[in-house]
């Protein structure tokens, strides 16, 4: 099984936890996560970031890199949870990602605050910004 496959074998799994689709929430973390809206499942995205920022830190000082695996699988795992409460997929990640291949972050960037500029809104973060 490849990685988008898992991807997508997992957030099967998550959508079939939704309580609109019968996940339970005293039974499912996932349910109860989404049970209890946004900013459940956000604050945990906020929290796992800086978990992998600090295991991350702790592998350059010789820390334990499975540690760093570890907490990105957290940051995966609730980013996927978002993903579906907005209706969105792995899928639709993997094909941002290949939009962007082979185009510059640099250059990227630079389009998008010009975007911005034109359209005098703010400009969207993109990860490495």
């Amino acid at each position: 099984m490849n990685t988008t496959d898992s991807l997508a074998q997992l957030a099967a799994i998550i959508e079939s936890r939704k309580p609109a689709n019968g996940g339970d929430p005293a039974t499912s973390y996932v349910a109860r996560l989404l049970a209890k809206g946004p900013d459940a499942f956000l604050k945990k995205i906020g929290e796992e970031a800086t978990e992998v920022v600090m295991a991350a830190k702790d592998v350059d000082h010789g820390g334990d890199a499975a540690k760093l695996v570890y907490e990105v699988a957290d940051l995966w795992f609730h980013s996927m949870v978002a993903l579906a409460h907005y209706g969105l997929a792995p899928a639709d990640v993997v094909a941002e990602l290949k939009r962007r291949e082979g185009i510059s972050g640099i250059e990227e960037k630079a389009l998008r605050k010009a975007l911005a500029r034109e359209q005098g809104e703010a400009l969207p973060h993109a990860p490495g910004d």
